[in-house]
């Protein structure tokens, strides 16, 4: 009785112990807080149940880990003080970004795969030590007299084996090939995310310098609002003027004032892009460079033709698109060769080592002395084989059906990114040529809206013109510096982007030919 109930607490201790015990690790239930357990930092402790007595939380808040609530580090080495040019962020960005890291870490991990399917030349050897001990104790009695018997067995068995596929056709130098081509994939998309980060940073870099150029504007805008409005409260003081010009003024200063606390938000909103892009603390402090207007190269207005066949030959898809397809022609002959025999080598070496030391103690009579036996044997093998393969249930046929299938869908994916980049490569060029003509139209704008806003002015101070003119010029100048700006730095963008599609994004947009 005493042994079946220990049988039975064991057996219940079994039971508490199995796999659906964990389920007191989940919450409770679905309308209620998690509790989890933590340490004394907040660190929530897996696998660990919280205490009995802990109250049940009334909110769905985790607990705040104090390992965790450190800010963001800035880039080493930044200047507050120094105005950073576009080739600088960019450079920042490279070093800093995430994305690169990233992008590295998998280029060295394809690379590392290449190596090991090339380390399939190279034989496979092993070695394992074996050790043992075995002892044993022995009592026999028989007609008054008693026996005992002692054995003790030990030993080590040491071998040291090789095995090496000599020659299967050409399946291993498919498969490195195939495994070349990943790594080549790998690489190809580390320069594209440079390239990205490239593209990023200087499009952040371009809105940046266009807010800055409409918070300018704005404060111009105030500046003149503020003029008309002096002016009105002139001509009302000198009696030709009335209470609806002044009204009129002074809600003009207003709007500028609003236009202005608009332009400084989304100034700090660009800025705060730029960091984004840069992938870089947002609690960072930097001054950017003034693009100082400078002038838009010609080299966006050539014809598309002389930019496709250039670009399909050095973008990043089109490139990886044509490895994918080097790769899956690869895998189709290692799949073709799985039908081929294989010939292979094996040896193995062994040295094993033993003893016996056994005493025999009988009752009566003389003891015999212990006997000790010892022995050794050393010993090799070598086997050179050919490995035919028969019949497998299809796996070899349905897996070269699949490396079949893989290699079309690698050329019509080859297809499909030639026609995209063909379409992106022709829409950015496109709008690069409409980004110089909308830049050269503001241009002419803005020098229209400046005359007409200058003379409207003076006319009003004289006394020719009524304020309702003056407003509708100075509302048309703010918005056609406004709309300069934006095409000048949508022109800059355009370039970038037509850089990217073409695949020549390498360096700061600023610094290409």
């Amino acid at each position: 009785m005493r042994q079946l109930k220990g049988l039975s607490c064991l057996l219940s201790l079994f039971l508490c112990g199995c796999a659906t015990s964990a389920l007191e690790l989940a919450p409770a239930s679905p309308d209620r807080p998690w509790q989890p357990a933590t340490d004394a930092s907040g660190e929530i402790q897996p696998g660990t149940l919280p205490p009995a007595d802990a109250s049940v939380p009334k909110d769905y808040v985790l607990p705040s880990n104090t390992a965790l609530a450190q800010l963001p580090p800035a880039p080493s080495g930044i200047d507050g003080q120094h105005a950073y040019t576009l080739p600088e962020l960019i450079d920042i960005a490279q070093s800093n970004n995430p994305s690169t890291r990233i992008a590295w870490a998998e280029a060295r991990n394809a690379a590392l795969a290449a190596g090991i399917a090339k380390s399939a030349y190279l034989p496979d050897v092993s070695a394992i030590v074996v050790g043992g001990y075995q002892t044993g104790h022995h009592s026999n009695s028989a007609l008054g007299l008693n026996a005992s018997n002692s054995e003790t067995v030990k030993g080590t068995i040491s071998a040291l084996s090789l095995q090496w596929l000599l020659f299967d056709f050409g399946k291993r130098a498919a498969v490195a090939e195939a495994a070349e081509q990943l790594s080549v994939i790998s690489n190809i998309a580390f320069t594209a995310t440079h390239q990205q980060v490239i593209y990023k940073v200087s499009l952040a870099f371009y809105a940046r310098a266009a807010a800055d150029a409409r918070l300018q504007t704005a404060k111009q805008a105030l500046q003149n609002a503020a003029d008309v409005q002096a002016a009105s409260e002139a001509r009302f003081k000198q009696g030709v003027g009335t209470v609806v010009e002044t009204a009129l003024a002074r809600q003009a200063s207003a709007q500028a004032r609003f236009d202005l606390v608009a332009a400084e938000g989304a100034a700090q909103d660009a800025y705060s892009a730029l960091l984004e892009a840069m992938g870089i603390s947002p609690l960072t402090k930097l001054k950017t460079a003034d693009l100082s207007r400078r002038p838009l190269s010609s080299a966006m207005a050539q014809p598309i033709d002389q930019i496709v066949a250039t670009a399909l030959a050095r973008r990043p898809d089109m490139l990886s698109a044509h490895a994918a397809q080097q790769a899956s022609l690869a895998n189709l002959r290692a799949a073709e060769d799985e039908f081929l025999p294989k010939l292979f080598l094996s040896t193995t070496g062994s040295y094993s080592e033993g003893g016996l030391e056994t005493s025999v103690i009988p009752g009566v009579a003389q003891l015999p002395p212990t006997v000790n036996l010892s022995g050794n044997k050393l010993g090799a093998t070598a086997f050179i084989g050919l490995h035919i393969p028969i019949y497998d249930g299809g796996t070899r046929e349905a897996l070269l059906e699949q490396a079949r299938s893989n290699v079309g869908k690698s050329d019509a994916m080859f297809a499909q990114i030639r026609d995209e980049a063909v379409r992106q490569i022709v829409s950015a060029g496109n709008t690069a040529k409409s980004s110089l003509a909308a830049y050269d139209a503001a241009g002419a704008l803005v020098a229209a809206s400046k005359t007409s806003y200058d003379a409207a002015l003076a006319a009003y101070k004289h006394g020719v013109g009524n304020i309702t003119t003056v407003t509708t010029a100075e509302t048309q100048l703010l918005r056609a510096r406004f709309a300069e700006t934006d095409a000048y730095s949508g022109a800059l963008a355009a370039a970038a982007s037509l850089a990217l599609a073409a695949g020549a994004l390498g360096a700061a947009p600023e610094d290409m030919p």
